[in-house]
């Protein structure tokens, strides 16, 4: 007869997996232009642009990979002396994996979707719910004024803010951005690529926007949109801004 009170108690886990939605700029370079020119430019925009580019996680795009390491490497350094935290290589091809491992980087999938791993000895499949394409988005609103160091994200619809948006806040949506007040963070729409995502709001002093990964900063913003009732949108691979009357 076995002896109950010796086994172990089942205890309930104190942790949880899952996926999660990383937002990190892609910097895609002709990887063999990586010379002192092209670390001089990189230098320059930097400069002009550093709240943005501040401890931003930076993956690497290079097409074709550098052929000299020491390349990769003194990039990899001036970006990272330059704040930015560089930890992902797309298009790592045949580079060596010491060589990756040394400079702190991970292979990274390039393309906006990398799907999940699956169990490789699952069993029988679960009845699984209709896919979400019929579901109505989540939709948010938020009805008070959004702070400086505030991340405000509406991961499946429209994001709506009814106030003010202060320098240092952002806002993150993967449809559109409303902003019935001042803008004077960061909007993001289409953050999984809805090129059809629009921003709107009520006076434009962005530090920038973006829509499904096309961005201008607040030092590129027309002056005849600064202040003003605006409408942000991408047309030819462009982002427009035409000012609301």
């Amino acid at each position: 007869m076995s002896d109950r009170s010796a086994r172990p108690r089942a205890q309930a886990a104190q942790f949880q997996v899952r996926g999660r939605f990383l937002t990190a700029l892609a910097l895609r370079i002709d990887g063999s232009a990586l010379d002192d020119a092209l670390l001089a430019q990189l230098d320059d925009q930097l400069g002009r642009t550093p709240q943005f580019f501040s401890g931003a996680p930076v993956v690497l795009n290079l097409d074709p990979a550098p052929a000299d390491p020491a390349r990769l490497r003194a990039l990899v350094a001036r970006l990272r002396g330059q704040g930015l935290r560089v930890f992902g290589l797309e298009n790592a091809g045949a580079m060596d994996p010491a060589l990756l491992e040394a400079l702190g980087l991970i292979p990274v999938a390039p393309g906006r979707d990398a799907p999940m791993p699956r169990p490789a000895a699952a069993a029988p499949e679960a009845r699984q719910d209709p896919p979400a394409a019929d579901a109505a988005p989540r939709n948010k609103v938020i009805r008070v004024p959004v702070r400086s160091g505030q991340v405000i994200m509406a991961e499946q619809g429209d994001l709506t803010v009814i106030g003010s948006v202060a320098s240092g806040a952002e806002l993150i949506a993967a449809g559109n951005i409303h902003v019935y007040g001042p803008l004077r963070g960061r909007a993001i729409a289409g953050c999984h690529g809805d090129e059809s995502a629009h921003i709107f709001c009520q006076s434009l002093n962005a530090e920038l926007v973006a829509i499904a990964g096309l961005y201008q900063t607040s030092e590129t913003l027309e002056e005849a949109v600064r202040q003003q009732r605006t409408h942000i949108y991408l047309e030819d691979e462009k982002l427009r801004m035409e000012v609301i009357a």
